[in-house]
């Protein structure tokens, strides 16, 4: 499949057009595209990705993110609703993350455009907090290999040292004490995930939390993709361990409202227990000649139009519809890894829930996935070891859906000992098998090469042909 399909059917726009195209016309191209494009997942055979599908939220939140999407959630004199919906989404969150339980600070948050930049802020303000009281200059934070890569990107920017320690390759969480092992006097803070999104498994937080308070550093534990999902889980009665606010030591949590939160993609959330560790990544500057300016975050100007449809989506939804669709996901999560474990030559991972992942010690698990995307499944491969990815959304939650995943992987399976048996390469090991031996410089390379390929191919592209009249 071709990463640019239009360039032979619209025009390739490289230049500012000198006289505007009729909005009909555009309107009409941009629903051939978007009509097309949602084909790829309304079967509900993509792993995560579109966490809702319900095409009538869609709708109910696209117009309320009309009514608003032209606001600068900045300039709230103009447009105080963005004050209510971002202090009511923080406040909502707070409630289901039980910070109720929080007796010795104030629990506070802040709504964000992703969730890496929930991450990023964290890491932020943990650094800023870490100098500001402990005189800290040097500092660290240390995480699990399957900590979100985001933790990396912020280690990066905000010139912190990554301490990454491996995890238990049975239960695929990390171990405490091989976490203490790597805490110094520099550390501001410690990773856990509820749950990673390698395998969809869950940290030991509450050992995690005693470490924190232990070394007086702070723990961050990263809800980006469970956070909307597990506590609903929890009151439906699967065996969720406490992540959130109850347990002593954890001290922020990033949870995103544009996945199973089931809002628009661009918004996620940062709880901390302490508004004191919130306060310290403030910006501010005060003797700028534009006058005093000041920001909560990195963000500047945002749309309030994403504030409106988050907190739209959370009222519209209330816990009892969260609890339903959560019931719903982990029902096909729980008929989905039946079948792979009706495969002796499958292992899953950990012990997953909503999310899981699975591999092989017989054969090379990529033959599976190269078999399953000839029946349209999407997964996201992994490696050390390899495996396949699957979390399981609402789409995945259509009748169907799981019988045919049992009956593909049937295949699949049956496909993969025959490749083995001939000793054949998987395609997808063409990508992955380089990366699987070690980063090296020549696989940097590689990534750099499909990264410029999606950013700047349409720029090289022959001249569109002039547009004939009709």
């Amino acid at each position: 499949m071709s990463d640019h399909p239009y360039t032979d059917r619209f025009d390739v726009n490289r230049t500012l057009p000198e006289v505007g195209r009729n909005p009909e016309d555009i309107l009409a191209e941009l629903s051939i595209m978007a009509s097309e494009e949602d084909r790829a997942w309304e079967g509900g055979r993509v792993s995560g990705t579109m966490y809702c599908g319900d095409r009538n939220h869609y709708a109910f939140l696209t117009e309320a993110f009309g009514k608003f999407a032209h606001v600068n959630a900045l300039q709230r004199d103009l447009c105080p609703s963005a004050t209510k919906f971002e202090g009511e989404i923080i406040a909502m969150v707070l409630d289901f993350l039980n910070a109720d339980a929080v007796t010795d600070t104030e629990p506070v948050g802040m709504v964000t455009s992703g969730g890496t930049p929930s991450i990023m802020h964290a890491i932020l303000a943990y650094r800023e907090h870490a100098a500001q009281n402990r005189s800290i200059t040097s500092p660290n934070i240390v995480m699990p290999e399957t900590a979100h890569a985001a933790f990396h990107k912020a280690a990066h920017l905000f010139d912190i040292e990554a301490r990454v320690v491996p995890v238990d390759p049975e239960s695929t969480a990390v171990l405490p004490e091989v976490m203490e092992a790597q805490i110094d006097a520099n550390t501001i803070a410690l990773i856990g995930s509820a749950g990673n999104y390698s395998y969809g498994t869950i940290d030991p937080i509450a050992e995690l939390g005693q470490l924190a308070l232990k070394h007086g550093t702070g723990l961050h534990v990263d809800g980006c993709l469970g956070g909307f999902i597990l506590p609903f889980g929890e009151e439906l009665g699967y065996d969720i361990p406490p992540f959130d606010f109850r347990v002593p030591g954890v001290t922020t949590i990033s949870i995103d409202t544009h996945k199973y939160g089931y809002s628009l993609k661009g918004t996620s959330t940062l709880m901390f227990r302490d508004k004191a560790i919130r306060n310290s990544q403030y910006f501010h500057i005060v003797a700028w000649s534009g006058g005093k300016y000041m920001s909560p975050g990195m963000d500047g100007s945002r749309s309030g139009g994403l504030l409106a449809a988050t907190w739209a989506s959370l009222i519209k939804m209330g816990r009892a519809g969260y609890r339903e669709y959560a019931r719903r996901i982990f029902e096909t999560a729980d008929s989905m890894m039946t079948a792979v474990r009706s495969h002796p030559e499958l292992r899953i991972m950990g012990s997953p829930t909503f999310c899981f992942s699975f591999t092989s010690d017989e054969f090379d698990i990529y033959h599976v996935a190269d078999f399953m995307r000839t029946r349209q499944w999407r997964f996201n491969g992994q490696q050390y070891p390899n495996a396949i990815h699957m979390a399981v959304t609402r789409p995945q939650t259509q009748e169907g859906v799981a019988a045919a995943f049992a009956s593909d992987l049937a295949e699949a399976v049956d496909y993969a000992k025959q490749q083995h048996a001939a000793g054949k390469t998987a395609e997808l090991s063409a990508i992955y098998g380089g990366i699987a031996g070690g980063m090296t410089s020549d696989i940097e390379e590689f990534i750099i090469a499909v990264m410029d390929d999606m950013m700047d191919k349409q720029q090289s592209l022959p001249p569109s042909p002039l547009p004939t009249e009709s």
